[in-house]
């Protein structure tokens, strides 16, 4: 625990801009008790000394400490509901989770509901997300379990939905194998939608993505692939859902080869994707895609960093087209979150702070549970002195 204490001290401290000296005036504690705690001379520090430093630095002890922090609780308790929705199914005894006796939402009323749940998603509201998801399962579940015809296939593309929002949501935590698990079940329901052909490519993407976290690469690169395949956009197509999903598979198949080591095939199905998204001509977010120029734009410098070019990485953020439609929050907190990165390796602290912050400002709930993120700002604290010299964010980024 004091191990963590140690470390996590300097950090905060440095983080608020304060000196030592300044610290220990704010916490009433000496000087010399707050030198010996971040150098790792004290054994054992009294709970009242934490607590003053805790308070001064306007943090929780449990971050002090290195504990989970209360919001950290509740995403393991949110977390812990979400997987019993997730996997839930009648076909094992106990393992059904709605009511025969219940009442029915209309499938009207529960397709508003999942576009709210995708709202949450989209805007990087994971707590919101993980308190809506739950409720949309049991609900869609007893729609599908109720119902015939086309209000059955109805029920089964709002189920498809929900097991996506599921996959992403639970994959940004890591959990690897259970937004496989929630992908795949989306595309069992998408098979029996309203709309078979777009909602399986949806879903296929989904799984494609759950493939990558897993580090089959190969496989995830096959599986968007053919999937895009089947929805390409022919020449006279204009239809932006159907370009939208082909290209977030093509972006998915081209990080896919890009992670197997294969740049040649990376960059050209790169091009592929943004050719589309330049015909395409606006962005669009939905259900089925978030796709456009600016979307593309950041992909390409994704791809970019990956490959290691910082410095072009950077060049190329001035020339992101601005929006021109809709790109949701947390899309555009994570390209902020990819420029302060490069920033930071090129020993540009100011500008790299100053992406944070924005990136923060955009998502501040997606942010904050973003190993990059974390990584970054971990760089950026160790890097600031305690001589004067510290880092401001007042420097304006560059990209649009």
């Amino acid at each position: 625990m004091h191990n963590a204490l140690s470390e996590n001290l300097p950090r905060l401290r440095k983080a608020r801009d304060l000196s030592q000296e300044e610290l220990a005036a704010a916490a009433d504690v000496g000087v010399d008790t707050v030198g010996r705690i971040e150098r790792g001379e004290t054994r054992m520090t009294r709970p009242s000394t934490v607590a003053k430093l805790a308070k001064a630095l306007g943090v929780p002890i449990e971050s002090l400490l290195g504990l989970a922090s209360a919001d950290e609780k509740r995403d393991v308790q949110g977390i812990a509901v979400l997987r019993r929705a997730i996997t839930a199914t009648s076909a094992i005894p106990g393992l059904s989770d709605f009511a025969e006796s219940a009442e029915l939402e209309a499938p009207a009323t529960l397709a508003v509901a999942a576009h709210e749940a995708w709202r949450a998603y989209v805007d990087g509201h994971h707590t919101t997300l993980l308190h809506l998801l739950p409720a949309l399962f049991v609900d869609a579940r007893r729609l599908v379990h109720s119902t015939s015809g086309d209000d059955n296939a109805v029920a089964h593309r709002i189920l498809s939905t929900a097991y996506r929002l599921g996959a992403g949501l639970v994959g940004r935590f890591e959990l690897e194998d259970l937004a496989w698990t929630s992908a795949e079940r989306a595309l069992a329901a998408a098979r029996e939608s309203d709309n078979i052909e777009m909602e399986t490519a949806v879903s296929l993407r989904y799984l494609a993505w759950t493939l990558v976290g897993q580090r089959r690469t190969e496989d995830a690169e096959q599986v968007a692939v053919r999937a895009a395949e089947q929805i390409e956009p022919r020449m006279l197509d204009r239809t932006p859902e159907r370009a939208g999903v082909f290209g977030n598979l093509i972006f998915n198949a081209a990080s896919a080869a890009l992670r197997s080591g294969n740049e040649g095939r990376a960059d050209d199905l790169l091009a592929v994707a943004r050719a589309v998204a330049v015909r395409a001509g606006r962005d669009s977010a939905s259900e089925a895609a978030i796709f456009g120029p600016r979307v593309a734009a950041f992909q390409l410098i994704d791809h970019t960093m990956r490959l290691g070019d910082h410095e072009k990485a950077l060049r190329l953020a001035k020339r992101v087209p601005k929006a021109h439609g809709a790109v949701p929050a947390f899309w555009e907190a994570g390209h902020r979150l990819h420029l302060a990165h490069a920033a930071s390796r090129l020993r540009q602290d100011r500008l790299a702070l100053a992406y944070l912050a924005e990136g923060r400002r955009l998502a501040p709930d997606w942010v904050r549970r973003q190993p990059l993120a974390v990584k970054t700002a971990r760089t950026l604290v160790d890097r600031a002195p305690d001589d004067g010299a510290r880092i401001s964010a007042h420097s304006s980024p560059t990209t649009e």
